[in-house]
């Protein structure tokens, strides 16, 4: 497929191929980890797809080694403090308030207003997870309509050693069953791809090597249905998952969430508890086997 109307190089890359806009995060040197930059430019994108009626189907993607480490909690490019421009709902500008005010407001909108708001995108969404699909990484996976993943892929939600009981967008008891998802919370250790299959929170399990024509053959696949079909399939399913308490859920954890950074704040050096990425990473790589039967 030839590409066509691509975007300038920037946090995020969009090209159309034919039927499929590709949707690439283009951080590789920080593991694609999720500044606010690089969420409003992937908001931009999702729009742009959504607009584009030659688009049927879209592709989200990680450039380099791994889909997403998750938030930006190191980098050089952190931009929590900075304002931007709100678009996923009507709370006030986060960079000026303090304490909760800021952490709750800017988290409602880049976090899990996002979120929300991608997973209802009326087209459908095909996640191309390789290497590391962690905390955050995990909500941009979640709000996709199917996973394909690398047998080298794993999932990790490591918050809990913050004292925070997973992330923003808390589908794990929807995406796993329950058991799984505590046991996958209470360790923080990592899920490999196949078990991640085996529960079914993944479609499909590749050689990192037929990734790209994997699921480059799936969206063509979808994209021969009729649009406002899959619309309103996508629409139904998602509705179902409401039914079972998806939405609901997810404002009830939202807090509880919110609570455990207002206790970090109150008793640790900050707001997660004083753990840093650095932090995060030796405890993740100390402890490498996945829930149940896996390793990862």
């Amino acid at each position: 497929m030839s590409a066509a109307r691509n975007a300038p190089s920037g946090p995020v890359r969009y090209e159309r191929q034919g039927p499929v806009a590709l949707v690439t995060m283009d951080r590789p040197d920080y593991r694609n980890a999720q500044n606010s930059a690089l969420t409003y430019a992937l908001d931009r994108a999702f729009y742009r797809a959504a607009d584009d009626d030659e688009v049927k189907v879209v592709v989200l993607a990680g450039a380099g080694k791994h889909f997403s480490a998750g938030h930006d909690i190191g980098t050089p490019e952190r931009d929590a403090h900075l304002p931007f421009d709100r678009k996923a709902g009507l709370w006030w500008d986060h960079s000026d308030k303090e304490g909760a005010e800021s952490r709750y407001a800017r988290e409602s909108e880049v976090y899990l207003g996002m979120c929300r708001r991608w997973r209802e995108l009326p087209k459908p969404v095909i996640a191309a997870v390789q290497g590391a699909c962690v905390a955050g990484g995990l909500m941009l996976a979640w709000v996709c309509d199917l996973i394909v993943a690398t047998e080298d892929a794993f999932f990790a939600d490591p918050v809990v050693r913050m004292g925070i009981p997973g992330v923003e967008y808390f589908a794990h008891p929807w995406v796993m069953p329950p058991r799984i998802a505590k046991e996958f919370l209470f360790t923080g250790d990592r899920m490999s791809a196949r078990r991640a299959y085996e529960v079914g929170m993944v479609n499909r399990v590749v050689p990192r090597e037929q990734l790209d024509a994997t699921v480059r053959e799936l969206a063509l696949r979808i994209a021969e249905m009729p649009r406002l079909g899959l619309a309103l399939t996508k629409r139904a399913v998602n509705q179902a998952e409401d039914l079972q308490g998806l939405h609901t859920g997810l404002d009830s954890v939202f807090g509880l969430h919110h609570v455990a950074h207002a206790h970090n704040a109150e008793v640790a050096r900050d707001s997660l508890g004083g753990m840093d990425i650095r932090a995060m990473r030796q405890h993740a790589e100390g402890r490498p086997s996945s829930p149940g039967k896996a390793s990862g």
